[in-house]
């Protein structure tokens, strides 16, 4: 029954009036590598499609989406735009044979990109949905390894998010600068995806970025903060004292002798845990990001980049053992292109205040077919500088095709 219906809905949508697809774009990309992994950790060594569930980089975001406009006058546009992630093969578990690309909770492996509705107009564009924030994007465009095995995310360490809750400002071009404005409303949620009724402020989290692109020339630097509400520790906190609030209202109702000790006992314990769990965020505190990025794009064929990132109370934890717990990290891209090819090549570090280095080193060679396919070969290395030790090092090799549509 249920193939019948989505038969009738593509159906329909196929044969739907042509004004009323008019201002809609369906659009999407699929990107399929095969891959060669090398992790220490786990001494595996083996292949996979699109890094599979144990391998390392960062996921080949193939999507499918939908995104149109309607004309409102006066110079003024309505906006939408529906995007899907589509696993083209399995990312999410350990099944081989299942095709249903579910977790271990069921949940299904489809999952919401940007989406949202917006005007946009002589002021600019303002948004209301899902989006990368604006540290994210002031940088994208100087990443030559982007959504592969040698992705700066899944090496260096750069931390970029797609807030589930945004309130998105971009100004219009002014000859070449750029600025955007995010935040992220709490919706009692965390970064992590556990419930913290404390996470009820409109911001949250907030990204501000701004950028200039004029020919061959780019920058970018933007400045990010997510509150501590959005902590695991913070909503341990929240857990703990539901759990109190559950234990007071069992003993309020408790009538026996024997209920009344079981209530009791039951109290305890849950004012043992919440004090335990208030413990845990003693140094607890806002994870701050500040990020510059600088480049050349197409310089007769030359691309250079250079990008760095300054992480405070890395994932909200202020202080280890009484140490700051920051971190630097920086990478260098360089790429050539002649023809319808590219060489190119990255190298970065992340060093934090408190653990080991880790450097990431990365290879690649592109060729497009055309100006919607392009197929690519690369080696990416990761070393983390932990003495007599290689817990942390990975290496691996990649082969992939991606079509734009």
């Amino acid at each position: 029954m249920n193939r019948k219906l989505i038969s009738l809905a593509v159906a329909a949508a196929v044969t739907a009036p042509a004004a009323a697809l008019a201002d809609a774009t369906l659009y999407g990309k699929a990107h399929v590598s095969i891959d060669w992994f090398d992790i220490k950790a786990i001494d595996y060594k083996g292949w996979g499609l699109n890094k599979g569930k144990i391998g390392k980089g960062n996921s080949r975001a193939n999507r499918f989406g939908v995104k149109g406009s309607e004309d409102l006058g006066a110079g003024l546009k309505a906006i939408y735009q529906v995007e899907f992630g589509i696993p083209l093969a399995n990312e999410r578990n350990y099944h081989i044979a299942d095709g249903e690309f579910k977790t271990k909770s069921g949940e299904t492996g489809l999952k919401m990109r940007n989406s949202y509705v917006g005007l946009k107009g002589d002021f600019g564009t303002f948004l209301v949905g899902r989006h990368d924030t604006p540290l994210k994007i002031s940088t994208s465009k100087l990443e030559l390894f982007n959504d592969t095995m040698a992705d700066y995310e899944g090496t260096v360490g750069f931390d970029d998010i797609r807030a589930d809750n945004t309130i998105l400002y971009v100004t219009p071009s002014f000859s070449g600068f750029q600025f955007a404005a995010a935040t992220i409303p709490g919706s009692a949620s965390t970064r992590d995806g556990l419930r913290n009724r404390k996470s009820d402020s409109l911001s949250e989290g907030y990204s501000l970025a701004a950028t200039y692109g004029n020919g061959p020339w780019y920058f970018g630097a933007a400045y990010e903060v997510l509150t501590d509400q959005l902590s695991t520790a913070k909503a341990n906190v929240d857990a703990a004292k539901a759990d109190v609030d559950a234990a007071n209202a069992a003993l309020a109702a408790a009538t026996t002798t024997a209920d009344i000790t079981v209530a009791n006992t039951a109290l305890a314990d849950a004012n043992a845990a919440l004090a335990t769990a208030n413990a845990a965020t003693a140094d607890t505190a806002d994870f701050k990001k500040w990020r510059v990025g600088l480049g050349i794009r197409d310089l007769s064929g030359f691309y250079l980049s250079a990008i760095y990132e300054k992480q405070k109370a890395v994932d909200f934890v202020e202080k280890i053992n009484g140490k700051d717990n920051d971190a630097d990290l920086w990478q260098g891209q360089l790429g050539y292109a002649f023809g319808n090819n590219m060489i190119k090549g990255m190298y970065g570090k992340n060093k934090p205040d408190i653990g080991d280095e880790t450097k990431s080193w990365a290879v690649g060679f592109d060729h497009s077919f055309s100006k919607r396919t392009k197929a690519y070969i690369l080696y990416t290395k990761v070393d983390k500088d932990t003495k007599g030790s290689d817990e942390g090092d990975w290496k691996g090799f990649s082969l992939g095709m991606i079509h734009d549509f």
